[in-house]
């Protein structure tokens, strides 16, 4: 199968290529899938793309009118993807699940352990010279409480390192998971999540239901000078407001690994431009928050795991007609 891999890092093709073998040729496009791009799929029958490609209904119009039959997500998920259309123009969609929680959740705790003791600033301090302390008190996880939203795959990861920590965590999710509530996680409502938690961990997929899931009704239900971490999509969090709450003070520390316009930011080097996004930039003014480029999945476990699922998605597809992680509308 000639599959179309938009948005293409030297490190896709580093993972990718030995996971293709000889049951998939694989053409590598550095282009973001956009409207404009989709017509770089011509000769596929398949294309794979990422967590900022755009897969509206006009892209999987061209799409159909090219003969691409499944678009392979190489990524768990799928709020850039038309399910609808899809559907209605036949074009199959698979995803990867999981490929490691791990790997996100360890990330998700490198942010709040950067924040708590201010490794972000102390770094910067150390190589100009300065060794003062002042300005970098921390606090104890131990006997913390982390509230955790959303308990799939990755926060049951994070509580059981959380848990290990020693701290007390609390969750929210429409399903329990029975998993974690063996573990001794304690299930509540999101309003008492928020009120309780020294820590707010975001683990939950981007819908209709959880866009702005935090926003400024939320940011004042929560404890005071508490910290918000969002490794999962950058949507569940309103900017504008969380910024308000910094400037406020009733949020203490801020760790995101994504934001809701990272589209024309992340994975690119910017170094040398000019950012036009004023509201990223005013994040970037606070010294208690620390944004990292969409990293947490970006380990080697973890992008061979992806490669797999990916490939192998695609192979179920060409032999049945359905791949083994196929989404329907």
């Amino acid at each position: 199968m000639i599959v179309t891999v938009f948005s293409t890092k030297s490190y896709d093709r580093t993972f990718l290529e030995p996971a293709a073998g000889t049951a998939h040729s694989l053409k590598f496009v550095e282009s973001r899938l956009t409207q404009e791009t989709a017509i770089l799929a011509r000769g596929s029958k398949a294309v794979c793309v990422f967590v900022n490609d755009q897969v509206d209904a006009a892209v999987l119009k061209v799409f159909k009118e090219l003969g691409i039959e499944i678009v392979a997500l190489r990524s768990a998920g799928f709020n850039n993807v038309d399910l609808v259309a899809a559907k209605k123009l036949g074009i199959a969609v698979a995803r990867v699940p999981a490929y490691s929680p791990e790997a996100v959740s360890e990330h998700a705790v490198a942010l709040i352990m950067a924040l708590d003791r201010n490794i972000h600033r102390a770094y910067a301090r150390v190589r100009e010279g300065n060794f003062a302390l002042e300005g970098l008190l921390g606090f104890n996880l131990h006997g913390r409480t982390v509230g955790i939203v959303g308990t799939g795959r990755v926060g049951t990861s994070l509580a059981k390192i959380m848990l290990g920590f020693g701290c007390k965590v609390i969750a929210y999710d429409v399903m329990a998971n029975e998993g974690c509530a063996a573990m001794g996680v304690t299930y509540t409502t999101l309003e008492n999540l928020l009120g309780q938690a020294d820590i707010v961990s975001l683990h939950c997929p981007l819908t209709d239901e959880t866009r702005h899931l935090i926003d400024a009704a939320a940011i004042g239900r929560m404890k005071h000078g508490a910290m918000l971490i969002n490794t999962s999509r950058g949507g569940m969090i309103d900017t504008a407001a969380v910024i308000q709450g910094l400037k406020s003070g009733a949020i203490g520390h801020l760790g995101l690994d994504v934001y809701e316009e990272e589209d024309d930011l992340f994975f690119e080097d910017l170094s040398s431009a000019v950012i036009q996004d004023d509201v990223f930039e005013r994040l970037l003014m606070f010294s208690n928050v620390l944004v990292t480029g969409h990293q947490g999945f970006f380990t080697k476990e973890a992008l061979s795991a992806i490669a797999a699922t990916t490939m192998a998605n695609l192979s179920t597809f060409e032999a049945s007609g359905q791949a083994t992680y196929q989404l329907a509308a």
